[in-house]
């Protein structure tokens, strides 16, 4: 069975930082392995130096992405070097890996051959328009997958609605109705995020997502140090990218100081709330 949310990570409302590789080999831009391989070791470098509670690698600089289809063996054999020196440098944090687009199965490829601890997927229930190109539901393929390669141990933790995407196809259905099928679908947390890199999410999608999701419920984009303390009560964790790097632009390398900030201003945070207006 996969590791139980609060067992994975140390403390409870983690914080877990992103790790952007890439340009992968065969992408434009791509210079050699092992730049990209010394530059994650060095943001990973960072943030155990900080605090922070995770980290999860993903091949964000492959834009524009491709399906997990389309993909030669190169991607996942790259992502594995990455993951494996990240893992070896993080120690004892948790680390995940996101393989886009869709990649789901080639990201627990990946965790399991590097040794990771879980791994973030798109498109788990309900297919929508993404803007790499249709996103089906995926959720029994991988489970399965996972099953067939030995990785039950390894946890799921599956966006609701994901941003860069129309949901058109489902906009009959809430956020809390979607997440609400995440449980029966073998995921193992819920992601809620903004519709675009750098946005936190709509706080009544979040609630909705807590109410009726019955899983441990992460927010996936959009926080920082100077809103981490509004959300952080209504999170059960939260995956932070943007906002740790310098000027807040997702490619730029990683700030130490943004990093050290957001710890701070997330410690301050976890000290225990009351949650008075919103009902989650």
């Amino acid at each position: 069975m996969p590791a139980p949310f609060d067992q994975l990570f140390r403390r409870s409302k983690p914080l877990i930082g992103m790790v952007h590789t890439g340009p992968s080999p065969g992408v434009p831009g791509f210079i050699c392995v092992e730049s990209v391989v010394e530059r994650a070791v060095a943001e990973a470098e960072v943030f155990v130096r900080a605090g922070l509670d995770g980290i999860l690698i993903e091949n964000m600089r492959d834009f524009p992405c491709i399906h997990e289809r389309a993909m030669g063996p190169e991607i996942a054999a790259f992502m594995t070097r990455v993951a494996r020196a990240v893992k070896q440098r993080a120690g004892h944090l948790p680390v995940g890996v996101q393989v886009l687009f869709q990649a789901n199965r080639t990201a627990l490829a990946v965790a399991l051959a590097a040794g990771c601890d879980f791994v973030r997927a798109e498109g788990w229930t309900h297919a929508h328009v993404s803007d790499k190109g249709i996103a089906e539901a995926c959720a029994g393929e991988v489970v399965r997958y996972r099953h067939a390669i030995g990785a039950d141990h390894i946890p799921v933790l599956a966006d609701v609605k994901k941003k860069h995407a129309s949901h058109a196809w489902t906009a009959d259905l809430t956020v809390g109705q979607v997440a609400g099928t995440m449980r029966l679908h073998h995921a193992d947390g819920i992601i809620v995020t903004g519709p675009h890199t750098g946005l936190p999410p709509d706080m009544e999608d979040l609630c909705a997502a807590r109410t009726h999701g019955a899983l441990p419920v992460l927010i996936g984009s959009g926080i920082d140090a100077d809103n981490v303390g509004l959300y952080l009560p209504y999170a059960d964790g939260m995956i932070v990218g943007s906002a740790l790097k310098e000027g807040g632009a997702w490619h730029a390398p990683v700030c130490e100081e943004r990093v050290r900030e957001l710890v701070e201003a997330a410690e301050m945070a976890r000290a225990p709330v009351r949650l008075p207006r919103l009902g989650c």
